[in-house]
């Protein structure tokens, strides 16, 4: 098979850009300095070049290298080899900072073919430089940063689009959403988080394409939503999915709920004009955004809670519902049937589910205690704040109601956090312990071989 020709670099020196040493983590800049040292090249790519362009301070620093992965092992001896497809090198420094180091590779980590994710043989997927920028999803990822003269490599055009505020896929767009359709969720996040807009041949497969999300595993769908939810700009991510399409895939059930886009939608790449069930939810979106901004964390309930309250609103009416003890309880059943059907293809933990319906079915309740309307947040009744999901029903209470009011969510949102892991004794198993038998070993003497008598 011939390959195609692929295109010299651009190469930006160093008094064309804004990438400084100085505001590049001192572990990555140790680690591109020791691979140089053994004859390897070595690049910062991805998020971290495209970040410190934007003037922005990278959450990670990514580096890709000519090193194979067994090179690394033994460059790097506070190292482990991660991953069964497509291995990378996680490095480990002092203070639990971790370096991740691949090897420039030629294919996608996932390529859908046939409707199946393709299996790669390890070997085969090494490559080039070039070739490891033409395989990456978006031209403002496929940026390269090296050491040895301090120039930015730029072989897809990533810099005059970073310049441009453009999101565009490397490549051609219908091929490349076929061959991974989840990139189309990559290039609707990017763009939402750094409020670009997206190139319109890329716009126009993503919409083409929206219905190939399907063609892909329910957990990445899962993961990359959680991941654009968390972002810290779930509203202009909103706003994209619902415009494009991508939405109504991730969510089927919401057909009915919310318009399908139309032309004035899709041109726009925004919603021409939203529905008050639309409105609701961005407002939910915005107070998360917000929240996220001043460090707060979400768990997947909550998030899900959030961002399908507008469908238990259609659904069900659940915002004027007034439910006594009795009906209630049904009513919670009913939910959680429901929720289990209509989650089903992003296949939410059964916890979640749980926690999910918890979630909505309490909210008229604390309404009925406390309308949005009122212009303070009386005492609860004591009963109520004594039942164990109490705060999290409050913190949802919180969002919902910042969301209407415009008003600050107070502290208690900081019960929408995930708890923190329980950490185990060392050398303790898991497990119920035996309430009421004593050992059958025993200090005193008798007996055969120390055993009870």
């Amino acid at each position: 098979m011939i390959k195609p020709v692929l295109p010299e670099p651009r190469v930006i020196p160093r008094a064309e850009h804004t990438v400084s040493r100085a505001d590049i983590d001192r572990e990555a800049l140790k680690v591109m300095h020791r691979l140089r040292d053994e004859g390897h090249l070595a690049y910062l790519v991805g998020g971290g070049v495209r970040d410190l362009l934007l003037g922005k301070k990278p959450k990670d620093f990514d580096i890709s290298t000519s090193a194979k992965p067994g090179e690394l092992r033994k460059i790097f001896r506070n190292s482990r080899i991660i991953g069964r497809r497509f291995r990378l090198v996680q490095v480990f420094f002092p203070g639990g900072k971790i370096i991740e180091v691949a090897t420039f590779r030629c294919r996608s980590e996932f390529e859908v073919n046939g409707g199946e994710i393709e299996t790669l043989a390890h070997d085969n997927t090494f490559g080039t430089p070039v070739e490891d920028a033409f395989r990456r999803d978006l031209t403002i990822n496929a940026l390269f940063y090296e050491i040895e003269n301090f120039t930015v490599i730029d072989y897809t055009g990533g810099v005059e689009d970073l310049r441009n505020r453009l999101v565009r896929l490397v490549g051609d767009p219908d091929r490349r959403l076929l061959r991974d359709p989840v990139r189309m969720l990559r290039a609707i996040r990017h763009a939402a988080r750094s409020d670009f807009t997206i190139e319109q041949e890329t716009w126009g497969a993503i919409c083409r394409h929206v219905d190939k999300l399907s063609l892909c595993p329910d957990s990445r769908l899962r993961d990359e939503l959680f991941k654009d939810l968390r972002a810290g700009s779930s509203r202009t991510w909103a706003d994209f999915a619902l415009a494009s399409g991508i939405f109504f895939e991730l969510f089927p059930f919401y057909r009915g709920v919310f318009p399908l886009p139309g032309p004035a939608d899709q041109e726009g790449q925004r919603l021409a004009a939203p529905v008050p069930l639309v409105a609701l939810l961005f407002k939910l979106l915005q107070v998360v955004d917000q929240a996220v901004a001043a460090g707060r964390e979400f768990s997947e309930e909550m998030l899900l809670a959030l961002l399908l309250l507008p469908w238990a609103e259609a659904r069900f009416g659940l915002l004027a519902k007034e439910l006594d003890r009795s009906v209630a309880y049904r009513f919670s059943r009913k939910l959680r049937s429901e929720l289990d059907q209509v989650l089903a293809p992003l296949n939410i933990k059964r916890s979640s589910r749980e926690s999910l319906a918890m979630l909505l079915s309490n909210l008229p309740l604390l309404l009925t205690h406390c309308p949005v309307e009122s212009e303070e947040v009386g005492e609860w009744p004591k009963p109520l704040t004594r039942k164990g999901y109490f705060p999290q029903c409050l913190a949802f209470y919180e969002l919902y109601r910042a969301a209407l009011t415009g008003e600050q969510p107070s502290e208690v949102i900081s019960a929408a956090a995930p708890p923190p892991p329980v950490a185990r004794q060392k050398g303790a198993r898991p497990g119920r312990r035996r309430v009421g038998r004593a050992p059958a070993i025993v200090k005193k003497k008798g007996g055969i071989f120390g055993l009870k008598k």
